[in-house]
């Protein structure tokens, strides 16, 4: 049994930009547009993967235990399309605490299969969590988990293994970005796997708008909170002063776009200083600062994102409520 994990730096991969100046860039970015927003991306931080994790376990999220259902009934679907006998990475971008994964990976285990597990997070305490909580529950893995950026994280494997990929992009991850963005990162994932590589993407369905609105205004608060601590990271990590007392947490859903838009509104008129940026950011009263997209899908919708990326579906899979669906695509890349 072997359960590691490593902390990918500028020796691992040349041109990255450290991860500090990247924030501070779209920090600067995002505030000085009209309207003003902060990347989603920021969100996981090790207080913001707390957060989440205790997001997931709110009743009125049904997300979780949709996908938790999914996997707990359909997981020897997901393992019967990974051949017998062959060797392979089971690489999951935005792992948390892994307890929706334990369940492929126990199938895994039972009939023998040669794997290691991957998983990929921006947090290292979320990262020496997982690590410590799989050593606990499998004896037989092998895990080697990396702290970094997905996309930093995927061609560092690549360049240092060659078996065939399955990608997990389980909860509602992918459903975070605008259609156009969606596609650009779909085709950059399809740039780095290699043909027959097999993708699972979890895609939360469009239903009942009150359901929908629920899991995102919860009633203890923790969404808010959530959403807050981006504030409070520009505070720790940029020299931010932004306080939190003078925002509020507010979501909608947008009935054309098809999307839970989240948003930060300033309650009073006030400007913000950023030390680490040297600039100034002055907010209206009410004004907001968008902070997530969380797209609903239709079945159509899948099906033509996976033939514009380059990828095949190979089975959709759903909850007895058909609220969620993890969709398993494979990779087509042609010859010639």
């Amino acid at each position: 049994m072997s359960c590691s994990f490593k902390v990918l730096d500028s020796k691992d991969l040349e041109g990255v930009v450290p991860p500090n100046q990247q924030f501070a860039l779209d920090v600067l970015i995002g505030l000085s547009e009209k309207p003003k927003r902060l990347s989603s991306m920021y969100f996981y931080d090790d207080v913001g993967s707390v957060l989440f994790q205790q997001i997931m376990a709110l009743p009125e999220y049904y997300l979780t235990n949709c996908e938790f259902e999914i996997l707990k009934t359909h997981s020897s679907s997901i393992v019967d399309l990974i051949g017998e006998g062959e060797s392979f990475n089971l690489i999951e971008l935005g792992a948390g605490d892994g307890t929706k994964t334990s369940l492929l990976i126990e199938q895994f285990l039972k009939r023998e299969m040669s794997f290691q597990y991957i998983p990929i997070d921006i947090s290292q305490s979320a990262m020496q969590i997982l690590m410590k909580n799989l050593a606990q529950q499998f004896k037989k893995l092998t895990a080697n988990g990396l702290v970094a950026e997905y996309f930093d994280g995927l061609r560092w494997i690549s360049q240092i293994n060659t078996r065939r990929n399955l990608v997990l992009i389980l909860g509602s991850n992918l459903g975070n970005f605008n259609q156009a963005k969606t596609r650009v990162f779909l085709r950059s994932l399809w740039n780095v796997l290699k043909d027959g590589d097999l993708v699972v993407i979890g895609f939360d369905l469009k239903k009942d708008i009150d359901v929908m609105l629920k899991a995102y205004n919860d009633s203890r608060g923790i969404t808010a909170q959530f959403n807050l601590n981006l504030l409070n990271r520009i505070n720790n990590e940029l020299g931010g002063q932004f306080n939190l007392d003078t925002f509020r947490f507010y979501a909608n859903y947008n009935v054309f776009s098809g999307a839970i838009e989240s948003f930060l509104v300033s309650l009073t008129d006030q400007t913000v200083f950023v030390a680490q940026i040297g600039e100034s950011f002055h907010f209206d009263a009410w004004e907001p600062i968008h902070t997530e997209y969380s797209y609903k899908f239709l079945k159509s919708d899948i099906e033509k994102l996976a033939a514009n990326t380059g990828y095949r579906i190979e089975k959709q899979l759903f909850d007895s409520k058909h609220y969620f669906t993890d969709s398993i695509w494979s990779v087509e890349k042609k010859q010639g």
